[in-house]
């Protein structure tokens, strides 16, 4: 089990306030202050400092911070094996951001869960940061996500390099400059997700924003924003590969501009020093079977 103090230094960590994490532990402010001297006893280094009123973590704060974290995914996880090992059955849990959820793993699943009959699978689809938080708590084992996150933190393999696209449902001729579409309405996804936040940086390199276009459709749903797009609804951007099928079928079109070439990684990542890091290696060999598939 992780220990109470450990246990406190996250929730202090969580917070950065001792009342808000007293509060959570269902313990004393006291108590909490105790627990943290205590760790900075054992570890003989000072964890948080006092700027003005605002808590922070000192450098050798935010290093227990990453371990206390991975200690606290492994112990959940060891849990689950152990429960996994009293039924008889093996456990499942990871997380992917909607493309990758959608168009990436669904191949590899359906072949684990028949040569699996009794595993028990859980996927969690949601954005990058939420997908973060769920593998700190130890709520999924490890992600394949298309956003950003802090390499520190994570261990993390590559799986893919993706073409990042804009799509009408009408053949055009060339654009010189991505300005040259600002006309059109643009259908894009929610605030949050990955492939919204790879357009809006592109456009923020060109000094521009998604609000320069003449409208905006704000959709979290990639087969509704294809089925906007082939019916005329405006044009959107999203990976090639959650397209590709309605590409095939001549429902809607890439765009050529030829000042935005995007392409973005889709990683598989999993928390940094995990004792499980070989297990979560063996899955990503697997995923990367199915490539091309």
């Amino acid at each position: 089990m992780l220990d109470i103090k450990m246990e406190t230094f996250i929730y202090v960590c969580k917070n950065m306030n001792y009342t808000k994490a007293a509060n959570e532990l269902n313990i004393t402010q006291p108590a909490v202050s105790k627990h943290i001297h205590a760790l900075e006893d054992y570890y003989g280094a000072k964890l948080f400092t006092y700027e003005g009123r605002l808590l922070r973590l000192t450098p050798a704060g935010e290093e227990l911070r990453r371990a206390a974290l991975t200690l606290m995914h492994d112990q959940k996880e060891l849990c689950k094996r152990i429960s996994a090992i009293e039924e008889h059955k093996t456990n499942l849990k990871l997380g992917a951001t909607r493309t990758a959820g959608d168009f990436v793993l669904p191949s590899f699943l359906a072949d684990y869960m028949k040569a699996n009959q009794t595993a028990n699978v859980s996927m969690v689809i949601d954005n990058t940061h939420s997908l973060l938080e769920r593998l700190d708590s130890g709520e999924i084992d490890f992600a394949l996500v298309e956003g950003y996150f802090p390499k520190n933190e994570y261990d993390y393999r590559v799986y893919s390099s993706e073409e990042f696209v804009g799509l009408s449902n009408k053949k055009m001729p060339p654009f010189e400059r991505v300005e040259q579409l600002f006309s059109n309405r643009l259908i894009v996804r929610e605030g949050g997700s990955g492939s919204r936040e790879i357009l809006e940086q592109f456009l923020h390199s060109r000094n521009y924003s998604i609000y320069d276009f003449n409208s905006l459709a704000e959709i979290n749903s990639i087969h509704t924003m294809l089925s906007l797009t082939a019916k005329g609804c405006g044009i959107s951007f999203m990976y090639r590969c959650g397209a590709e099928e309605y590409i095939r079928k001549g429902l809607i079109h890439p765009l050529e501009i030829r000042d935005c070439h995007i392409s973005h990684d889709f990683c598989f990542i999993w928390r940094k020093g995990s004792i499980y890091s070989s297990d979560y290696l063996d899955i990503f060999n697997k995923i990367s079977l199915y490539k091309s598939v």
